[in-house]
């Protein structure tokens, strides 16, 4: 479409599409009168690309190819016309001469528009500008587009119907779909570097009957044969634990978790993790593999340890690791560590980050204290460990502060990337906990885990001691592909719709 000058209403354009959209049903219609019905077409053999194309031109060689792609540029001439399509791998220009393709063909290809699919075989040269292009030799339409694409030179911006309609957005903004085309790189680094580590792969339930495995609130729905309520996953914890017991010593799973909470750049309600257990080894084990695990991705994926995200260059090579009172004392100036429950909660509402009120405790005051007050500074990689119990309930207590648990969790821009324990592996102590964390629901908190009677089953089997993480891939690939939404790595994020 051509740019509309700005004084244009909105009726006016509107108009204006409504008229294209007319032509172009036109033009179909006329097509399929003629016997040409693009859509009657099954397949197109190709046997290049575009950039195969460019990177393999010789100009002491002739080559013929069979390329497709969708018209995002064309000038019209007399007796020869050029246009650029656009494929999986780039833009080449198309020069197509009426003596070369035959009247008819030719005549027919002037009529096409902007969006439209082609295919064609022709000779690979350089023009006189010193382009690489392709001289077509035949020229056939495949699919005929309706709509037209967004202005040239504009795109489409409107982040709102790039999230809505990520067709138009990967057609309009080049730039976007080298965006996910990272995230299947990354997500494919993730399992290479676990396979050479011996992890194996599995899968487990997604609808489940109880909600457990993390602190969430759920989506619910209903299992019309057996007549129960069922909770869709918001964690694979608790049955990856399962599969501890049951002998596997490494296991990981990647996969969708839904979380029935708020929207933000930091969220959506369905989203990606991997998460991993390893019998015999405790969470000092898991920072280890974190350390690795990014800088194997940062290597392979970027090529270099220095990840650029915004205005900030992160060190993939430098990890800090503090307590969580070494934090709050770093960033706050306060020392919690010798706080009685009554001073902590009164010490976390002078700074201003003041407890739930359901949540009375020292634990749950040092807790907010950070959470609000410190996670803000942690821009460079960052382990935070030793989180109070009443906040890791599936977490081994410490030995050195039974308030405390083995637990980090690592953060890098500001954001929780991921969460690790020494996981709990007392039978009595999980069940103990499972109950505080039932009375935190009948107290009101929705997002209370639920007692599960046979993981705690399972534990009186017997687990190893294991250590357990769990990252998230999506906060991950805004990372590595320099993102501050979250919206922008999902390929369909989650939208309200549009009322009509």
């Amino acid at each position: 479409m051509n740019e509309q000058p700005q004084n244009r209403t909105a009726e006016e354009i509107q108009e204006d599409f409504t008229e294209v959209v007319r032509v172009r049903r036109e033009k179909l219609q006329n097509l399929i009168d003629a016997g040409k019905n693009p859509y009657e077409i099954t397949k197109f053999d190709i046997d290049s690309n575009s950039k195969k194309i460019v990177d393999g031109f010789d100009e002491n060689q002739v080559q013929t190819v069979k390329i497709a792609g969708r018209i995002v540029s064309r000038r019209i001439m007399g007796k020869a016309s050029f246009c650029h399509i656009l494929d999986n791998e780039g833009t080449i220009q198309i020069y197509v001469r009426k003596d070369m393709v035959g009247d008819e063909t030719y005549a027919d290809f002037k009529s096409w528009d902007i969006g439209d699919i082609v295919g064609l075989s022709g000779e690979v040269f350089r023009t006189h500008m010193g382009e690489i292009s392709v001289k077509a030799q035949e020229i056939t339409l495949l699919s005929k587009s309706l709509l037209p694409l967004p202005e040239k030179f504009h795109g489409l911006k409107d982040n709102d119907l790039r999230y809505r309609q990520r067709y138009v957005d990967l057609i309009a903004n080049p730039e976007v779909k080298r965006t996910f085309v990272m995230r299947s790189q990354i997500i494919k680094c993730v399992r290479e570097f676990l396979d050479n580590r011996g992890f194996i792969e599995v899968d487990t339930p997604i609808l489940n009957t109880i909600a457990g495995g993390a602190t969430a609130r759920p989506f619910i729905t209903h299992h019309n044969t057996l007549d129960i309520d069922m909770y869709m996953r918001i964690a694979p914890e608790l049955y990856l634990k399962r599969l501890i017991v049951g002998g596997f010593e490494k296991v990981y799973e990647m996969g969708r978790l839904f979380r029935n909470e708020g929207m933000d750049t930091r969220h959506n309600p369905e989203f990606t993790t991997v998460e991993l257990y390893q019998a015999y080894v405790d969470f000092h084990e898991m920072m280890d593999i974190v350390e690795k695990m990014f800088c194997y991705i940062a290597d392979k994926v970027l090529g270099t340890r220095k990840v650029v995200y915004g205005d900030v260059t992160l060190d993939l090579d430098k990890w800090e690791k503090l307590t969580m009172i070494e934090a709050v004392k770093k960033y706050t100036g306060v020392d919690f560590s010798e706080m009685d429950d009554a001073q902590a909660i009164k010490a976390a509402k002078d700074l201003g980050a003041p407890c739930d009120s359901k949540k009375q405790s020292w634990g749950y005051a040092l807790y907010e204290v950070f959470d609000q007050l410190v996670e803000e500074h942690l821009v460079q990689p960052t382990f935070i460990y030793d989180y109070p119990v009443e906040v890791s309930p599936l977490a081994k207590k410490s030995v050195k502060d039974p308030r405390l648990t083995e637990r980090f969790e690592f953060f890098i821009t500001a954001r929780e990337m991921g969460n690790a324990f020494s996981e709990l592996n007392d039978p009595i102590d999980q069940k103990e906990r499972f109950t505080a964390q039932v009375k935190q629901r009948e107290k009101g908190d929705d997002e209370a885990q639920m007692m599960d009677d046979d993981f705690v089953t399972a534990l009186e089997y017997g687990m190893p001691p294991t250590g357990g993480l769990g990252i998230g891939i999506d906060r991950m690939i805004m990372l590595f592909t320099n993102q501050s939404s979250i919206r922008d790595v999902l390929l369909f994020p989650t939208m309200k719709p549009i009322k009509k």
